[in-house]
């Protein structure tokens, strides 16, 4: 394999995951550094000064943490019980619009934007890694490229392509806009980069147990954010991949990429696109085994392990993202099921991943 697919596997997992049975008992291990080194000085807004305007309350409750149906991969066992108090979310994805607003504030560089320090990502890398040419490390990011016929689902690098200047402002990369997408989700936005604008704004990221808690919308073991009806009956729910993945989309849902926000109807608790459109990152680290470590217990505002570990990428620490997006698709990704977990390294960014703030009451 090349060297560049290899990094672009390497820095993104996208919507794979080893089916539970083969996914293989982790250990914890130490937080590592970003692959960027941090160069931006924003201001922040004070949090009595942010308007609640386009969130709504989700009231404290308890619920069960975890695994809904035979679609659950292992790390959404074992269920679990998980106290969560009340707090603010936002309503919807943070869109470009939103975005730019923070950027046009604080002159803000997104990391897809930056060149990538070899120094610092090597320590991600597997021993021995060679360091790639130059070119490979100048601002890039991970951008969907439909094949023409059915393939393996076992090698993502078959659909992705690490694009040059592909960030927020040129999604699709290098000569592509937002014009006219302001209501569409940000997408290329790193962990770290969805955490400064949480920042300014004067919110935060929700914790893994907070997120999954409000997709639920008050139901109890219901497998999506609307319940428990197949995806595919009634109206379009969701904005998610239908067809063959990744050769055909029959656009039953209306959108090929990202659709604009509140494009479907919300949850009972008024949240639009918890289930698909783009992943969400949330505050935890991800560790496969975590839900292990809480098993048995009622834990209160769980905010996830110390340290992360994915044994299918040892070396790569990750945090959680949820809610799947629209390159979802039950024969490969499930991810707009509320307990499906999925993992990234912080410091990557791609075309289907995005994000909302929460606030404290």
């Amino acid at each position: 394999m090349r060297l560049l697919c290899f990094l672009v596997l390497i820095l993104t997992w996208s919507c794979q995951q080893s089916p539970k049975q083969q996914q293989t008992a982790g250990h914890s291990c130490t937080p590592t550094y970003s692959r960027f080194a941090a160069s931006n000085k924003i201001s922040q807004k004070q949090l009595d000064s942010t308007p609640t305007k386009e969130m709504v309350l989700i009231p404290g409750g308890k619920f069960n943490m975890g695994a809904d149906d035979e679609q659950a991969w292992r790390d959404e066992y074992p269920k679990h019980e998980v106290l969560v108090d009340s707090f603010w979310m936002d309503i919807h994805e943070v869109t470009n619009a939103q975005f730019a607003a923070f950027v046009e504030a604080t002159g803000y560089v997104t990391t897809a934007e930056q060149a990538i320090d070899w120094e610092v990502i090597k320590h991600e890398l597997p021993p021995g890694t060679p360091k790639p040419d130059e070119n490979q490390l100048q601002p890039a990011s991970l951008v969907f490229m439909a094949t023409d016929h059915p393939v393996q689902l076992s090698n993502p690098s078959q659909w992705w392509k690490w694009k040059s200047n592909a960030n927020w402002r040129q999604p699709e990369g290098e000569g592509s806009s937002i014009k006219d997408k302001e209501n569409h989700p940000v997408v290329h936005v790193s962990w770290y980069d969805a955490v400064a604008y949480c920042e300014w704004a004067g919110k935060r990221l929700p914790t893994e147990a907070e997120w999954e808690y409000a997709s639920r919308g008050g139901f109890q073991n219901a497998i999506y954010s609307w319940g428990n009806e197949d995806l595919n009956a009634g109206k379009p729910k969701a904005n998610t991949w239908e067809g063959g993945f990744p050769y055909e989309n029959k656009l039953r849902d209306g959108y090929y990429l990202s659709a604009p926000v509140q494009s479907y109807a919300p949850n009972n608790y008024g949240l639009f696109d918890m289930s698909g459109n783009v992943w969400e990152w949330c505050a935890d680290w991800y560790h496969e085994d975590y839900y292990k470590t809480v098993s048995g217990k009622t834990i209160q505002n769980p905010k996830g392990p110390q340290s992360s570990y994915d044994a299918n990428e040892p070396y790569a620490q990750k945090r959680v993202t949820r809610g799947g997006s629209f390159l979802c698709h039950d024969s490969y990704c499930s991810g707009y099921r509320n307990a499906m977990r999925m993992k990234t390294t912080p410091d990557t960014g791609s075309i289907h991943t995005g994000f909302r703030a929460v606030m404290d009451l």
